[in-house]
């Protein structure tokens, strides 16, 4: 697709910062770079629901969804994650029908929820991955550095972002990335954006 980038799911985290939350971790499929979305927790059980191929008794949401689909003969061909404002981010469903394409507005939470329903692949714009994406790191050897899973460090309560000078929010920031701390480096990057 022209003019975005391929993404695929790299995991999906509990939120240490907001209860109730998920952190949906998507990477390119050919690059280095992580795009973190924090995710309310319905929306993360029906992702993970399809990546585990696990049949809840009843359908779901995003079950009725890929049902409708198949009753009036449309497809999703792809996910756009379009946008980012104010720290938001905004996606696309693009759909296929018999005589018409059509773009649905969604939270990308949603729009991951159905893609992975009907195999569809996910893409982020350009633009979007330039604000929003952060660099996976590399030790000195040029390897991958560790998980931040593999690693589990102790959480300690962290002061308040606005406490800390720009300078230091972007030496966090490039910490963070570091030790592949994908949720607090989105939290550090949307308060580097509200002072630029």
């Amino acid at each position: 697709m022209e003019n975005a980038i391929e993404l695929e799911i790299i995991g999906l985290t509990a939120s240490h910062s907001q209860s109730g939350s998920f952190t949906l971790v998507l990477g390119e499929t050919e690059g280095r770079r992580r795009l973190p979305i924090i995710i309310g927790m319905f929306e993360a059980q029906a992702i993970a629901i399809e990546l585990e191929k696990i049949t809840p008794n009843r359908p779901m949401t995003h079950d009725l969804f890929r049902s409708f689909s198949k009753e009036f003969d449309f497809t999703v061909e792809h996910v756009l994650i379009s946008d980012m404002r104010e720290g938001v981010f905004y996606a696309k469903i693009v759909c296929q029908g018999a005589y018409k394409r059509v773009e649905i507005d969604a939270r990308p939470s949603d729009a991951v929820a159905i893609a992975v329903r009907f195999e569809a692949p996910v893409y982020c714009s350009i633009p979007v991955m330039e604000e929003a994406g952060i660099e996976e790191a590399e030790d000195a050897d040029g390897g991958e550095v560790r998980s931040a899973r593999e690693k589990s460090p102790a959480k300690k309560k962290e002061p308040s972002l606005k406490d800390f000078s720009l300078e230091k929010l972007n030496q966090l920031l490039e910490k963070a990335i570091q030790n592949e701390d994908y949720e607090k480096a989105a939290r550090l990057r949307d308060e580097i954006n509200r002072r630029n």
